[in-house]
């Protein structure tokens, strides 16, 4: 193998690797030097010349000329002898470069030159995509699926760069082809037995964040702060803004003329319910924002244990816990507090707490309905049992159970 097919070989490889040419010289000039050392024991004279426009490569050997019989480094020094065959003009003490083939290093040494080298290419192009990546945490990226599993997706950047999906970081509802486009934020970059493992996420409250930011002009500027985000991927999201201008709606420049800003974020995120809300320090207003859009009584609130007890109307309290329980969970996120919902009182003086059941039914199954804002025998009744089992953890022989007891109670 000579020089010429040794660097075009690896010219080949730097422009699918996209390795810039002066790297791709150093890690060239790298390997040769080590394998210099090896065989000569020192590099330090030797010259190394690089070409990887026109695929050369040189190497010359510098030696000082000696008188025949004086040669005691063969590394650094030549006899006369042996350098007038080079150029019959050389004198004693003049120095001699000699262009060393790599055809001189035998084929072992061929092999192990090119593995070198692959191994060097392949570790900075490695490095390069860490690094790369590593500063675009935080961003959103578009790829095309190029494979997909059980468990993850393979997707493949602009430049061919790998990147992996988890499912658990994949929205319910998302369903891809090879060969689809797909937006995501870069979660986070690690390696893994020396290979950078890239990690795309579209269930992350920053995939959100981002999206706003891109829709908002308001909010990339700075003008409009978001406080919080708190996210049930593919259900429903709720986000606390501000805005340290007066003039400025943070609600409605997040959400846009007839929803127009929001309405593309929703798509984006497969008809996700996104409930913008103005962010406020003072607790009882910030829960009742949360969780609209039912309608609240009164509010009591433990803040040594972070609690809040929130009453309102029995039509009310089915919209205070959601669908699936999503908006009363979010709600606690975002203000950061425990809610219960309880129906007022004052509304129905002739229902029974759930409590007076306590020796026909066991308490952790009443605990359950309360956790969902059933806590009286009526507000119970009031639901289907389907609805019942979606909202609870029960199953359904239970459910009926228990309805058969409360029913019971007021025939």
């Amino acid at each position: 193998m000579d020089s010429i097919n040794l660097v075009e070989s690896f010219s080949e490889f730097k422009e699918f690797k996209n390795i810039d040419r002066e790297r791709m010289m150093r890690i060239l000039e790298d390997v040769f030097r080590s394998m210099l050392v090896k065989k000569y024991g020192s590099d330090e004279n030797f010259d190394i010349i690089v070409n990887i426009d026109k695929g050369d490569l040189e190497i010359w050997h510098n030696r000082e000329i000696v008188e025949d019989g004086e040669v005691e480094d063969p590394t650094t020094q030549i006899a006369l002898s042996d350098a007038i065959k080079i150029e019959p003009d050389f004198e004693v003490g003049e120095e001699v470069s000699e262009s060393i083939s790599i055809s001189d290093f035998g084929r072992r040494e061929i092999l192990t030159i090119r593995q070198s080298l692959v191994s060097k290419i392949l570790e900075y192009e490695k490095d390069n995509i860490y690094q790369k990546y590593k500063d675009k945490v935080g961003e959103i990226i578009t790829g095309e699926v190029y494979q997909v599993w059980r468990r993850e997706i393979l997707v493949l950047d602009d430049e061919g760069i790998e990147l992996m999906m988890p499912k658990s970081e994949q929205i319910p509802s998302d369903f891809y082809r090879k060969g689809d486009t797909l937006r995501a934020v870069v979660l986070k970059v690690e390696m893994r037995n020396n290979t950078p493992q890239i990690v795309l996420s579209r269930t992350s409250e920053i995939f959100l964040q981002r999206l706003i930011e891109a829709e908002v002009p308001e909010v990339y500027d700075g003008l409009i702060t978001i406080r919080r985000i708190v996210r049930e991927p593919g259900q429903r999201a709720k986000i606390a803004v501000e805005s340290y201008d007066d003039r400025i709606d943070p609600v409605g420049a997040c959400v846009g003329m007839k929803g127009s800003r929001i309405h593309g974020i929703v798509r984006e995120l497969r008809n996700e319910n996104i409930d913008v809300i103005n962010y406020t320090a003072n607790s009882n207003l910030f829960i009742t924002r949360a969780l609209s859009p039912a309608k609240i009584v009164s509010i009591q609130i433990d803040e040594t244990n972070k609690r809040a007890e929130v009453y309102m109307k029995p039509d009310q309290v089915s919209l205070a816990i959601g669908k699936g329980g999503f908006n009363i969970k979010l709600a606690g996120k975002l203000t950061g507090y425990e809610i219960d919902v309880y129906r007022d009182t004052d509304v129905d003086s002739e229902d029974v707490d759930l409590t007076e059941f306590a020796d026909e039914i066991e308490q952790w199954i009443i605990d359950q309905f309360k956790a969902v804002g059933c806590d009286t025998a009526k507000s119970v009744l009031d639901l289907s049992p389907e609805e019942l089992e979606t909202r609870t953890d029960l199953e359904m022989e239970t459910i009926l159970e228990v309805i058969r007891i409360l029913k019971a109670e007021f025939e």
